[in-house]
C-alpha cells in the first residue's frame, strides 16, 4: 500500500507545506483544484458575501478539476487545506465525497492565521465514507504534519 498527500491551497502556505512534506515521506501528492479557481476577492472572508462564505455558510458543493489516479492504492491520506470557519473549505468536501474512504487513515492538516482546528474531522468525516480513522490539526511547519 501507499500514502498520497492531497491538498488544497488558496493562497499557496498549505501547497509548500504539503510538498515538502511528501517529499520528505516518498509520497504521492496531488493538488484539489476547484473547476473555477478561487480569486483574492473570493476568499475575503472579511467580506459577508465573498464566494468563501457563500459556500461555507450555504454547506455548497464545490466542482473539482480532475481524480486522484488509482486512489485505492493508498492505505494512508493526508489531507491538507486552510482552515475555514473552524472546519475544511466545502472544495475538500466535494473531492471526499469522490472516493470510496473504507480502510483508509487520513490525517487531516491545515494551515491557519489565527483560527483553531475546531470541529474538522467530525464535520469531514460524512464526506469520507467508509473512513477507519480520522484525526485533524493545525500546523505551521511540515515537521509538524506527521508529529
Amino acid at each position: 500500500m501507499s500514502t498520497l498527500v492531497a491538498y488544497f491551497s488558496a493562497e499557496g502556505t498549505t501547497a509548500g507545506l504539503a510538498k515538502e512534506f511528501a517529499k520528505s515521506i516518498g509520497a504521492d501528492l496531488y493538488e484539489v483544484t476547484p473547476v473555477a479557481p478561487y480569486t483574492k476577492s473570493d476568499i475575503n472572508y472579511l467580506n459577508p458575501i465573498s464566494r468563501c462564505n457563500r459556500e461555507q455558510m450555504g454547506g455548497k458543493d464545490v466542482p473539482v478539476s480532475g481524480k486522484v489516479e488509482g486512489f485505492d492504492k493508498y492505505d494512508t491520506v493526508y489531507l491538507g487545506f486552510p482552515i475555514w470557519y473552524g472546519q475544511a473549505p466545502r472544495v475538500i468536501h466535494t473531492f471526499a465525497k469522490d472516493y470510496d474512504w473504507t480502510e483508509k487513515t487520513v490525517h487531516l492538516f491545515a494551515t491557519s492565521g489565527g483560527s483553531g482546528i475546531g470541529k474538522t474531522a467530525e464535520k469531514l468525516s460524512p464526506s469520507l465514507k467508509g473512513v477507519a480513522s480520522v484525526d485533524a490539526k493545525i500546523v505551521k511547519s511540515a515537521s509538524e504534519i506527521a508529529g
